[in-house]
Parts: structure tokens; C-alpha cells; sequence
């Protein structure tokens, strides 16, 4: 029962952490799959609120704190992480855009069609067929261009297929200058022009069109053998680049380069996670130095208050001097004024690490209040047996994220190059298009000048007629294009690839630059372990024996065998000693986190995941246990 009692206690502490931790991820959609393109993916608003791990440590106002508690705490709540956190899934979708291809966003074109009519259909058809311009065949609608995108290198191609479809009303009344055709002084024209395109481009560098339209007219002309009529058509259109903007390599460069940023994207949030956990590490164990330095600092006073309190009896007494008793208030005032700024270095450093541990900070009434108790310690080894330099050197590499990341850096600038280096060449681009038109309509007889004209029965029909006619290909065209255009200096894209080149060469030595000074680095974090270390074990026999020479020194006071000057002498130096013995503490604690943060060990060393990280969750329940020893 107890341990089922137990086991229900955790998984309602996880479960009530999870409830209180929602997730940053967007979510998408949840609808019809016709629709759920075009609606928004919802994004979560920001966390500014703490964990419930941070509540349940805080104790009658204090703030209990292990280790691996403190090192949770910023896991889940500090805001350096938690703005790294963004990063990744800022990175999987920009991925998920250059998958799609092409340039950055642009304004799309706009399609104008109003009063449109298909050569030969009509009055105004054959007026454009022949070349004829009037002022009722002219264009009344609005037209767009794309915005103009900067970018350096071929384009790649849109690779999201790419439905369009326009259909426009038109009723146009258009005086006529010349009324042989349309034997009236005003043509009062409906049309009906409908477009349906699908566009799909690919990682070779070609795309291809397929658009059908069909246009309908109905005008008052009495010359028009048909009327009112239909003209469809269907046309398939590719183009390739044969030079520039040729091959999957120039074109999916964008999509390898978003690949590689997602990967360097991770490596970049263990490298935050790694120093946030770092600088956590550095605080706590400076707070637990400083609670043993105001330890010390506050016996050194108690010890000044006794001497001094004991000089002013034996002066009453006139066995002192004046002067004696002076010397030990000045003493009694030195070790108060080193307390006080013992004190006031730990409040700051307990702001500090407040700040680490929390959202809101000291803003955050309850967690300004409170003291932060440290229950673990700095335990310093016999000896740290560390491997040679070359395993060392080998562990860094493997597990720097930094340089990972460095390295990711330098494989998608060698990829980018691809554009600019292609984009050198001169553009020649082959297009091949297809189509067939059909025409048909409510034939009629037209008397005019000319004679009597009547429509040929091959076009009389409805939509079905022109469609058919479409489909047999009846009326087709065949065409075939090149287009070649070349500058003649290609001054900026030579330009763009030198350019390219000099600063891939630049991150190249600045790689070899960092992985040489990682060499010196874990050469210089050693020996500083083991002069801190030496220091420590030094400074440990210093305050012993400072701590006897004070004793004897007391003794030799007490029998007249010493003066008040070298007690107070004696306490100084004691006092001394143990600020030397807690800053070499202090040190090599440094030291130790400085060289795992060269191996890219922190998160290893303390038992970090970095899926906790990722989440803002860390499943591990907190406990208070007793004060521990050891350098966790």
C-alpha cells in the first residue's frame, strides 16, 4: 500500500506539472481537408507564469534547493531558454517554406479580363484579329505585377502546386468609328470570360501550366453570324532552364540549407541550455561558499566581541591598557564590517540566481521574500584523474555543440554557393506549348452591304460543341521558344560569388581558429583544476594551523605571556585563512564547471535531457533532502 500510495503521489505530481506547462508548439488546423490549407495554424501565447516545482520548495520563506532542484527550476522556467526554446520550431518551419519553393512572398499577379474576347469571336474578335484597335475593344480592366524579390542565384522553382481561377462579367457599350462592320453606331456588347490554371514547378528547374478558358459573348451587332457564341480553349505550356537555374542541386539548395539551419537550430538550444545550466551551477555553489563564508565571517565577530568584552573587564580591572582595548574594538569593527559585506555579496548573488530560477524574478513578491537555502556542497577530490589532452580533445569535439553548430554553418554556405556560382552562367530557357481552341454558337443570317452571310452549321452549338472541338483538337497550335540573355560584363554575379567564396574561407579558418583554441583551453581549465585544488588542500592546512596558533596565542594572553596586539594579529590571519580557504573553494568549483563546459559535458555531468529542456517539463518530482556533500 505504501508503495502504491507512492507511486499515485508521483504520477499526480507529473500530472499536475504537465497541466500547468502548455505547450509552445503551433498547432494546426483540425478541419475539412479542402479547407485546412487556408486556415492559420494557432499559436500558443508566451509563458510568463512559473512552474509548480518552484511553489512546493518554498518552505515557512525559504527556498530549498538542491542541485538537481535548482537546476530543474531553470529548465522550466528561465527566460533565456525559454526565448532559445522559439528557435528549432521557428526552424522546422522555415523548412516547411522552402519546401515549398521559391522566392520569398510576393504581390501575385492579377488577372485582367473584363471585355476580353477570343480572337475571331465577334465583332471585336475579328476587329483584333485583323489588327484593328477602337476604343470598344480595349482593355478596361486593372493589371499588377509581382512585388520585386531580392535574392541572390537562380530562383528555385514554386514546387506547391498552384490552382487559379478568374472569371470576369463584362458589359461594354462602345461607340463605332466605322460602321462597315458592325452596321451600327454603338456595339453593346456581355462576355463572360472564365480561367482555370494549374501551375506546378520542379526541382529541375521547368514548370509547367495546363489552363483552360472559355469565352463567352453576346453582343447586339446584326453582322455577327453567330451569336451569341463560345470559344474554349486548353493549352499546356512547359519551360525549362537549360543554363541558369538548371539542375536539383541549384534548386533544392534552399531546401538542404533549411535542413542543415534546423539541425544547427538544436545544437544552437543545447549550447543556451548548456550556459544557462552553467551560470546556475556557478551561483549555487558561490551561495553555498558564501553561507560558509558568513559562517566563518560571524564567528570571527563572535570571537572579536568576546576579546573585546574581555579587554573592557581587565581595563576595569587595570590590568590593560587603554590602548589594548581599543585595538580589540578595532578588531571587533573590522569583523563586523567583513561580515556585513559577506552578507550583501550573498543577497546579490541570491538575486542573481532568483533571476535564473524564475519567469518573473524578484518582480514576483513571494520569491523576493524568501531566502534560497543551497543543500548541497562543494566537496573537492583527492584527485580528478583526468584522461590525456587527446581524449579530451577527441570528447570536446564530439560533444561541443558550438562547434556543431559551426560546422553546419560552413556545410550550408558551401551549399548556397551552388546559387551563386550557377548564377553565373548566362539564361537560356526552352518553352514548349500546346493548345486547342473550339468555337461554337447560335447561328443567324446577316443582310448587309456585302450580301447575305450565314454562319458555317460545323459551329453550330452549345459549350458541348466548343469542348468537343477542344478535345478532338480540331484547331490546334504547336509552339516552340528559346530565350537566351546574357550580360555582357556579369560584373554582380561574379561579384555575389566571389563574395560567397571569401566568406566561406573566412568561417573556414574561423573554425580551425575555435578548434585550435579548444586545444588551449582544456590545457588552461586543467591546470587551473589542479592550482585550485593544490590552493584548496594548501589553505585547508593554513586555516588548522592559524586556527591553533589563535588557541595558543589566547592561552599565552591568559597567562601574561602575550599581548592583546598579537591576538588580535592571530584572528586576523584565522579570519584570513578561511576567506582564502572558501575562495579556493570557490575556485576550483569554477574550474570544474569551466572545464565540463569545454567538453560540452554539462548537461551529461548533471544529468540534464535535453527533451526536459525542449518541453519546459521536467519529469523528475523534486524532493528536499538533507544537506549533502559532493560536487554533483
Amino acid at each position: 500500500m505504501t508503495a502504491l500510495r507512492t507511486a499515485l503521489c508521483v504520477t499526480c505530481s507529473l500530472g499536475l506539472l504537465a497541466a500547468q506547462e502548455p505547450t509552445i508548439d503551433p498547432v494546426r488546423p483540425s478541419a475539412l481537408v479542402a479547407v485546412r490549407p487556408y486556415l492559420p495554424p494557432y499559436i500558443p501565447p508566451i509563458r510568463l507564469v512559473n512552474s509548480g516545482r518552484l511553489g512546493n520548495l518554498v518552505r515557512a520563506g525559504m527556498l530549498y534547493l538542491t542541485v538537481q532542484d535548482a537546476i530543474a527550476l531553470a529548465l522550466e522556467n528561465n527566460m533565456d531558454i525559454e526565448v532559445a526554446r522559439y528557435n528549432p520550431i521557428l526552424a522546422e518551419w522555415q523548412l516547411e517554406r522552402s519546401r515549398a519553393g521559391g522566392a520569398l512572398p510576393g504581390v501575385p499577379s492579377s488577372a485582367a479580363q473584363a471585355g476580353n474576347v477570343a480572337n475571331g469571336q465577334g465583332v471585336a474578335g475579328s476587329q483584333a484579329a485583323a489588327g484593328v484597335s477602337t476604343g470598344g475593344n480595349t482593355n478596361a480592366g486593372t493589371s499588377a505585377t509581382n512585388a520585386t524579390i531580392a535574392q541572390i542565384g537562380p530562383i528555385s522553382q514554386t514546387l506547391d502546386p498552384t490552382i487559379q481561377e478568374n472569371t470576369v462579367l463584362s458589359h461594354q457599350t462602345a461607340p463605332q468609328a466605322n460602321e462597315t462592320q458592325t452596321v451600327l453606331p454603338v456595339l453593346i456588347s456581355n462576355t463572360r470570360n472564365s480561367t482555370f490554371s494549374y501551375a506546378q514547378g520542379f526541382l529541375i528547374g521547368g514548370n509547367v501550366t495546363v489552363s483552360y478558358r472559355d469565352s463567352y459573348l453576346n453582343e447586339d451587332a446584326p453582322t455577327d453570324v453567330l451569336n451569341p457564341s463560345s470559344a474554349p480553349s486548353l493549352s499546356i505550356t512547359f519551360q525549362q532552364n537549360l543554363l541558369r537555374g538548371f539542375g536539383v542541386g541549384v534548386n533544392a539548395r534552399t531546401i538542404r540549407v533549411s535542413q542543415l539551419n534546423a539541425k544547427a537550430s538544436e545544437q544552437n538550444f543545447k549550447t543556451q541550455v548548456s550556459s544557462t545550466v552553467n551560470q546556475v551551477l556557478n551561483l549555487y555553489y558561490a551561495l553555498s561558499a558564501g553561507y560558509e563564508d558568513i559562517k566563518a565571517k560571524s564567528n570571527a565577530v563572535e570571537v572579536a566581541e568576546q576579546f573585546s568584552e574581555n579587554s573592557a573587564i581587565q581595563e576595569r580591572a587595570g590590568t590593560m591598557a587603554r590602548l589594548d582595548v581599543t585595538t580589540a574594538e578595532a578588531q571587533l569593527a573590522s569583523a563586523q564590517y567583513d561580515l556585513v559585506n559577506s552578507q550583501t555579496n550573498l543577497q546579490l548573488q541570491e538575486v542573481q540566481l532568483k533571476n535564473l530560477l524564475s519567469r518573473t524574478g524578484i518582480a514576483d513578491p513571494m520569491l523576493a521574500s524568501v531566502q534560497i537555502v543551497p543543500l548541497d556542497r562543494i566537496a573537492v577530490p583527492e584527485a580528478d584523474d583526468l584522461p590525456p589532452l587527446k581524449d579530451l580533445l577527441q570528447t570536446a569535439l564530439a560533444n561541443r555543440s558550438d562547434l556543431a553548430s559551426e560546422r553546419l554553418g560552413i556545410t550550408s554556405s558551401e551549399i548556397s554557393a551552388l546559387g551563386t556560382r550557377n548564377g553565373i552562367l548566362p539564361l537560356l530557357l526552352g518553352i514548349a506549348a500546346e493548345s486547342a481552341a473550339g468555337l461554337s454558337g447560335t447561328p443567324r443570317t446577316a443582310v448587309s452591304s456585302f450580301g447575305v452571310e450565314t454562319a458555317n452549321p460545323y459551329f453550330d452549338g452549345g459549350i458541348g460543341t466548343a469542348v468537343s472541338q477542344v478535345l478532338r483538337r480540331n484547331f490546334p497550335t504547336n509552339r516552340v521558344a528559346g530565350v537566351f540573355q546574357a550580360p555582357l560584363r556579369n560584373d554582380q554575379a561574379q561579384a555575389d560569388f566571389a563574395i560567397d567564396q571569401l566568406q566561406l574561407r573566412q568561417s573556414q579558418i574561423q573554425l580551425s581558429k575555435d578548434l585550435n583554441q579548444v586545444a588551449v583551453d582544456i590545457s588552461n581549465y586543467g591546470v587551473a583544476l589542479r592550482q585550485a585544488r593544490g590552493r584548496y588542500r594548501a589553505a585547508v592546512q593554513t586555516r588548522i594551523l592559524q586556527q591553533q596558533l589563535l588557541d595558543a596565542e589566547q592561552k599565552k594572553l591568559a597567562g601574561g605571556a602575550s599581548t592583546p596586539f598579537n591576538v588580535v594579529q592571530q584572528q586576523r590571519d584565522l579570519s584570513a585563512a578561511q576567506s582564502t580557504e572558501i575562495a579556493a573553494l570557490v575556485d576550483f568549483s569554477n574550474a570544474r564547471l569551466a572545464l565540463d563546459q569545454t567538453l560540452g559535458t554539462t548537461l551529461e555531468v548533471n544529468h540534464v535531457a535535453l527533451e526536459d529542456a525542449r518541453a519546459g517539463r521536467v519529469q523528475r518530482v523534486s524532493a528536499a533532502p538533507e544537506p549533502t556533500d559532493g560536487l554533483k
